[in-house]
Order: structure tokens, then sequence, then C-alpha cells
């Protein structure tokens, strides 16, 4: 089996690269396979040896800066590079392995460079539809067509530089076939499906926990609330519903972000619960009706297949990873943003069709497992490795 050496742009954080390399670690442990997590952390330089599986933790100094609430970028991280070239010479990988461009992830390129070993890199996050959303501020100031026309640009440009650091790679992976196809266009590497599992006994519909006599229906979000999620079509849904005579529902909203304070003004009767973990978290989708996810930004959605292990069925856009997740009017709908409130009017309803959804969302969910996605991650070191040695 090969020597895999990972090096995650994070690991403890909320979101979906961290989420994805802590199953990732957690199967390397199940599997006993010899794998080594380079990440940064919170603690003190710490390296642990646990069988196979090695983990080196390595703290961000006081020059980081804020990415996002709880994720920071070190650009004097690069301080770290003796203690990781002597631990990665010590574990003699055969593969390395980076999600992104992060200070982690260009020093897990460089290394792979300089040992000449095969190099693997994950796309997780469309960074460059990000970078379009987050010029929305300055776009707003340009007339419609301009606007529309940079902001093209920029989503471009902001392609290209992604691409320029991927095809350092030898094999990428991706999320979902779309983006896959992009990528493969933009590198001309290939690049091989690497989907999301779920734990199916975590979120399961028997944590539902509400009272008898809470007859509201409750509209479920779980992510970051930031503007790339696209979270004011929440308000908009709500305004909406209420003009079409609905009254008895409410939102449950799971997650921080720069937009919560928005929010907050606008949903009075929303429960803001912050970032829930655990059974916690398990609880909260199994409390909901429908999961409401606008996003048009996400690559997958492991939110929304967490939310349909739960019995919840979802309403998705039609870009991005979440539209392959769910399938149209039998686990959720894939509508606009305009079209939300109808969607969700609709199959609530229809008690016995969002009955129905339910039971099918719940037995899709049980088809994906974390397993099967890394098994398949190892497939592809196991054909790479022998051809960088031929």
């Amino acid at each position: 089996m090969p020597r895999a050496v990972y090096f995650p742009d994070s690991f403890h954080e909320v979101n979906g690269v961290a989420h994805t390399s802590r199953h990732f670690e957690a199967f390397a442990r199940r599997r006993n396979l010899p794998f080594l997590c380079v990440r940064a952390g919170d603690r003190a330089q710490a390296l642990t040896e646990d069988g196979n599986v090695w983990t080196l933790e390595l703290p961000r100094g006081i020059l980081s800066f804020a990415l996002e609430k709880d994720l920071r970028f070190d650009p004097a991280f690069l301080r770290h590079i003796p203690i990781i070239d002597e631990v990665v010479e010590r574990f003699r990988p055969d593969v390395v392995h980076i999600t992104g461009p992060s200070e982690v992830g260009m020093i897990g390129a460089a290394l792979a460079y300089h040992m000449a070993l095969p190099l693997a890199a994950s796309w997780h996050t469309n960074v460059h539809e990000y970078a379009a959303r987050r010029s929305d501020w300055f776009l707003r100031l340009l007339p419609e067509q301009q606007s529309a026309q940079t902001g093209h640009m920029i989503e471009e440009m902001a392609l290209a530089v992604a691409a320029k650091f991927y095809s350092n790679a030898q094999v990428l992976f991706a999320p979902n076939p779309e983006l896959c196809r992009v990528l493969e266009q933009a590198t001309g590497l290939t690049c091989h499906l690497m989907q999301r599992g779920v734990d199916a006994e975590l979120f399961h519909p028997r944590k539902r926990k509400r009272r008898p006599e809470d007859r509201d229906h409750v509209l479920g979000f779980v992510g970051r609330l930031s503007v790339e999620k696209n979270v004011t079509v929440l308000a908009q849904v709500q305004e909406e519903l209420e003009r079409m005579g609905h009254r008895s529902f409410r939102f449950l909203i799971v997650g921080h972000g720069g937009e919560e304070g928005w929010l907050r003004e606008r949903l009075p009767r929303a429960e803001f619960t912050g970032v829930l973990k655990g059974e916690a978290l398990s609880t909260a989708y199994a409390n909901m009706d429908l999961f409401v996810f606008p996003s048009h930004t996400d690559t997958f959605g492991n939110v929304v297949l967490e939310a349909l292990a739960s019995g919840v069925p979802a309403i998705v856009t039609p870009d991005g990873g979440p539209k392959t997740i769910v399938r149209d009017r039998e686990t959720g709908r894939i509508v606009d943003d305009d079209d939300f409130a109808a969607a969700i009017a609709g199959v609530l309803g229809d008690p016995a069709k969002h009955a129905q959804m339910r039971q099918a969302a719940r037995a899709y969910a049980l088809t994906a497992s974390w397993d099967s996605v890394f098994e398949g991650v190892y497939k592809v070191y196991e054909a790479l490795v022998p051809q960088q040695e031929q």
C-alpha cells in the first residue's frame, strides 16, 4: 500500500476541507495504512506516531491573518520546513497529497518536487467563484453590463491562477464531474472523482427531538454565513412565504460568518445556534423539515448529504456540487433562487409527498460511505506510484 503524506489546508476548522481531512485520517487509522498528516493547529509543535499513522501538527504564528472566522494564513509558516523535511524523510512517503494553495499546501508541493515524489492535488473550494462573489461590493458600483463583464473576468483570472498552482501535480481530484471537466480543461491533467461520504449512524432521523405541540415547519441551514453561500436568499424565502400566506414556519440556522448580523435583523423568528458538532449537530439536522441551501459555489455540499442522512429533503440550486447529490422531486428540489419559496411551499403542502421524500433522502445517504471515497483515492495512488518508479 502506498505510503502517503497528506498536507490539508485545514483540519480542526469548520469547513469542508477540514471535515474531509478528519475522515481521511480516521480511514487510515481503521485500515492501519501508512499515512502522515502534516497540518496547522493550535498546539505547540507536536509529532505523534500511532502505529502506521503519524501526525505532525505545527502552530501558526503572530504574523498569521484571518481568511475566515476560524481559518488563518501564516506567511511565516516556512519556518517549519526543517522539522517537516526531517519527519517526511523519516516517514519515507511514496506520494504527496495536497488540498490547495495554502501555506501548508505550498510546502507540500515544494517538498514533492524536491524529493521527486508524485503529487496529487484535490480541489475542495471554488476559489474563482468566491473571488467573484466577494467582489460584489465593487461590482455594484459599475454599470450593469460592465459589472457582469468585470465579474466574469475576475472569475476567469482567479481560475487561471488556481489552475497554474494545480498544474504542478501529476493527478487531480475533484468532488463532482462538472468540476473535473473544468480542471482537466484548465490544467491538461487527469482528474478523478473524490466525492464525500456521511456517517449515517451519527446523522439519523431517530435523533429528532421536537415537542408534540411544535407544529411549525422548520427550515434549516448549516454552513458559513457568508456572501459566497448566498444566504441572503433565506430572507427572500421568508418574505415570499409570508406573502403566500404561510406563517407556521421558522428557520434553524447553524454556523457563523460575516452575514450573521444581517440575517438576524431580517429573520426575527430564526434560531441561530452558532457552530454545532457531534450529537448537537445531528439533533439539529433531524429537527428540520426541509434543508434550504442556496449556495451556487459549493463543490460538493457535505451538509446536504448530512441533511439527507437525517431524513431531511434538501432544496438546492442548479449550480455546483449539491445538484449532484439531490434527486429532483425525489430527495428534494433543484431550483433557481427565485423559486425557492414556491418549492418549499410545494413540498410542505403535500404531507404524503414530504414523507416519501424523507424516506428517499435517507435511503440515498445510506449508499454514500467515507470508506468507498478513500478506497477510490488509494486506487489512484496505487496506479500513480508504480508509474513514477518505472
